[in-house]
């Protein structure tokens, strides 16, 4: 008994578009996409084309670069961006947030007379890393938060991961390994999932940036700076360059978190290694 044959509805890329679709996205957002992603780039933007019509991927590039109104980029963005993670997420992470960063940055708060903790969480994505950063500073200061000023800045290029973000709802897939205490303590039980409480919300300012963009429009330095698990889509120019740049938006002594599986390298940056993924501006 023969079976029929799969025909696959993927529509065709040629060379030349791939290429000129790929340079958009590498200047655009520093993102780079190899001949291996061809696919995945396909995949991706297929449903954009079907939706507006566009016959091929030609037709997309020349809208893409005549649309002057930047909702064809963004558009791009929330496609080509890959946003999935999870609450605590690395948790050495935040173990050495809670033993080693958290109480520098007290003792020199406090020294200054100066309660104004400032951390940016630079790849924000769906919201579950800045909210779990906020979980662990109230986790940390407990009835002494309403002392310091903690508010997060939450950055993302993603408009989409934005958006789900400020909702804050997420399904029960990114709660793995997270105690039960802590889920009952921060979450709401909803008919989608849970919805992180207002408490940590409210304590969130979130905002679309493009981390390629030269100049940080920041008028005051950061304590601490989390920008983990995005730099593994630059090549070895964008990251220098994006991390220098954090580097002068950074004050003395204070901290830069990177994905575990990223390295910056000791001959391009002044950042000082101090443990896997974890750098430090000289005091």
């Amino acid at each position: 008994m023969s079976g029929s044959p799969i025909i696959s509805d993927m529509m065709h890329i040629s060379d030349a578009e791939f290429y000129a679709i790929r340079d958009i996205v590498y200047n655009r957002f520093g993102i780079v996409l190899t001949e291996q992603k061809k696919g995945l780039v396909v995949g991706r933007l297929q449903k954009i084309l079907k939706q507006h019509g566009f016959r091929t991927f030609q037709e997309y590039y020349d809208h893409l670069v005549a649309d002057k109104t930047n909702v064809a980029i963004t558009e791009l963005a929330n496609q080509i961006t890959t946003n999935h993670t999870f609450f605590f997420r690395e948790p050495d992470h935040f173990d050495f947030f809670k033993s080693d960063i958290l109480p520098w940055m007290v003792r020199v708060h406090k020294a200054e007379k100066n309660n104004d903790l400032r951390i940016w969480c630079a790849a924000a994505s769906s919201g579950e890393e800045p909210y779990t950063i906020t979980i662990a500073l109230l986790e940390y200061f407990g009835v002494d938060y309403k002392n310091w000023n903690c508010g997060l800045l939450a950055t993302d290029v993603s408009e989409k991961a934005l958006v789900a973000a400020k909702r804050g709802v997420y399904d029960q897939t990114r709660f793995q390994g997270v105690p039960t205490s802590i889920i009952n303590k921060y979450f709401k039980k909803t008919a989608e999932g849970y919805e992180v409480v207002d408490k940590v919300k409210n304590e969130v300012t979130i905002r679309k940036f493009n981390l390629m963009n030269e100049k940080l429009p920041f008028k005051r330095p950061f304590d601490c700076i989390w920008c983990r698990n995005v730099m593994i889509y630059f090549d070895a120019a964008t990251k220098h360059a994006l991390v220098n740049r954090m580097y002068q938006q950074t004050v003395n002594g204070g901290y830069l978190l990177i994905g575990h599986s990223e390295t910056l390298s000791r001959e391009h940056t002044t950042w000082k290694y101090i443990k896997p993924a974890v750098y430090r501006k000289e005091e």
